[in-house]
């Protein structure tokens, strides 16, 4: 694929939201179901970035359904099929733009929460534990190192915050209040049995998962899982091979992008920066070497 998709236009669909990567369409005559499309955007610090990463979201997809086949035990998901051939026949029209990239899922009403699960210290939470051994509720050991495995795997909870903000970490306590302590607990429960099944899977693969975010819905009041489940966008990916707590790591995740756009003299708001040919061109080979190993 050389092609990039930015954003998607289908008029014949109803668009309900244009997320950060994602556009989710409304489908005429199947109020029950929705048309996930995953784009070649790429967002950073919650900013989208104007240069796309080619095929981005085909990885996306590919990723997800593989994910969503060897979780289903544990609990539902909202996939209905990845066959564009199956969509109902509004979609047709589209087919060619909807190839590889997009999901037909049942309509369920999102948690107002995401699900963030983690294995090892990194990112917002390394920085907040170099300030105070206690983050998000968890008093955690004295002399962690940057990129240490955590002794048990931590659920830490967040808001959601609308698109150009950032989301906020929250307490076990304040989830509880939000959501009530039983529904929380199963939260909680499904998040940390997905992310441990993941983790240990990946590991055979060469690929740590330092920490990923899940996002849950709710039909007829029982819990699904939706959205993308375990992506280099919602996920950290470290190679096994070349890991050593005490510093950040490479890895197979828009972290790369991250680390360069630290180097610029940004304020991590919009307008985004543009990015070099060599930073969309080596995003793109992580990307694809993360699904590569994951799925084969």
């Amino acid at each position: 694929m050389t092609d990039a998709m930015i954003t998607t236009d289908f008029p014949t669909l109803n668009l309900l939201h244009r997320g950060k990567v994602r556009d989710m369409y409304g489908i005429p005559g199947h109020d029950d179901k929705l048309i996930m499309v995953a784009t070649d955007r790429i967002s950073a610090y919650d900013v989208v970035m104007d240069d796309p990463i080619p095929g981005k979201g085909a990885v996306l997809t590919q990723l997800s359904l593989f994910w969503f086949d060897l979780l289903g035990d544990i609990v539902e998901n909202h996939l209905i099929s990845a066959d564009v051939d199956e969509y109902p026949e509004v979609c047709q029209p589209y087919a060619d733009q909807l190839r590889d990239r997009s999901m037909l899922v049942r309509k369920t009403q999102p948690l107002p929460v995401e699900c963030i699960v983690r294995g090892y210290i990194s990112g917002s939470f390394w920085k907040a534990y170099q300030k105070n051994r206690v983050v998000c509720g968890f008093e955690l050991p004295e002399g962690l190192q940057e990129s240490d495995q955590f002794p048990e795997v931590l659920f830490t909870p967040s808001t959601k915050a609308d698109q150009g903000d950032h989301d906020e970490n929250i307490s076990l306590e304040q989830l509880e209040a939000k959501m009530g302590p039983e529904r929380s607990r199963e939260i909680a429960e499904i998040s940390i049995q997905l992310y441990s099944r993941a983790a240990e899977y990946a590991r055979k693969k060469g690929i740590i998962i330092a920490d990923t975010k899940f996002e849950l819905g709710e039909i007829d009041g029982k819990l699904i899982l939706i959205d993308e489940v375990l992506t280099p966008d919602s996920s950290r990916f470290w190679p096994v091979d070349e890991y050593q707590p005490g510093k950040g790591q490479p890895s197979f995740d828009k972290q790369f992008l991250r680390d360069y756009l630290s180097t610029l003299d940004w304020d991590k708001n919009p307008p985004a920066p543009a990015l070099p040919a060599e930073i969309t061109a080596k995003t793109k080979e992580r990307y694809e070497e993360a699904v590569r190993r994951i799925t084969t």
